[in-house]
């Protein structure tokens, strides 16, 4: 989403922009040529990137994209291109947030809000593989995928989402990652135990609840981490739908309207 949201405006007075902007910060593809000064790789090595710098301009809808050796890891063996490219920014966010913002334990529950989604997703598989229990907030569409990554699911409903997270655990949950934001952030933060941790993806006013606002950044050893997992079989990336790169607005379009059980990604011929 933060493709379309960069484009829209949203990210001003958060990130600069350069014009003109070539969106896209996830890339999937072959080095065709080294920088002077890389040793890392190699012309022909099969890559995945989450290609973001300090500002809005060189994206990623492109068929060659410059892109800055901290940014960049090997591409799974396991995965395909179109795969691959939709690891990088929701792997990373999911990862780095359990990892670093809420520094999750084996044993601890989890509970992780649109955890169907691309961010959710990935933080529902990398929690379970980290030892914890995983509470997965969904709309009835995604309790399927949140039971096959080993989630339990609860409803995103007004009426049973409190009820539903207190009867699975009623001693509240030791951690809630927030991958959407909205009216049920303030609800997930009453659910926490005593000493209980909130972070979220998505939403500023979980300051004022007491958690942590979390921006993923690139890190070619954490991305190098989520391509072994991927290698494991541990991480499941699911791609919903593909646009070739003459329809970069379609794909964005179909981002912004939600509801896909998977990643939206734009290819190149």
């Amino acid at each position: 989403p933060v493709d379309w949201k960069a484009q829209a405006g949203y990210l001003d007075g958060m990130i600069d922009a350069v014009f003109p902007v070539v969106p896209g910060w996830d890339v999937s593809g072959v080095v065709v040529r080294p920088g002077v000064s890389v040793t890392e790789w190699a012309e022909g090595d099969e890559v995945m990137g989450y290609v973001r710098e300090d500002f809005l301009a060189h994206g990623t809808f492109a068929e060659y994209v410059a892109a800055p050796v901290r940014t960049l890891a090997r591409k799974p063996r396991n995965l395909s291109f179109e795969e691959a490219a939709a690891l990088p920014l929701a792997g990373l966010t999911a990862y780095q947030a359990l990892r670093t913002a809420l520094s999750v334990r084996e044993g601890e529950t989890v509970l992780v809000l649109a955890a169907a989604g691309g961010v959710g997703s990935m933080a529902v598989q990398i929690a379970r593989h980290l030892g914890c229990r995983v509470l997965g907030a969904v709309r009835e569409s995604g309790r399927e995928r949140v039971t096959a990554l080993g989630g339990e699911p609860v409803l995103f409903d007004e009426q049973t989402f409190t009820r539903e997270v207190r009867e699975l655990a009623p001693q509240g949950v030791d951690a809630v990652l927030d991958t959407l934001g909205g009216p049920f952030l303030p609800h997930a933060a009453k659910l926490l135990a005593p000493g209980g941790r909130l972070a979220s993806v998505a939403d500023g006013e979980v300051l004022a609840l007491g958690g942590r606002y979390f921006w993923v950044r690139p890190d070619a050893a954490d991305l190098a981490a989520l391509a072994d997992l991927a290698d494991e079989g541990i991480l499941d990336v699911r791609v919903a739908k593909t646009f070739p790169l003459e329809r970069a607005a379609d794909a964005q379009r179909a981002n912004a309207e939600g509801g896909l059980q998977g990643k939206v990604v734009v290819t190149v011929p």
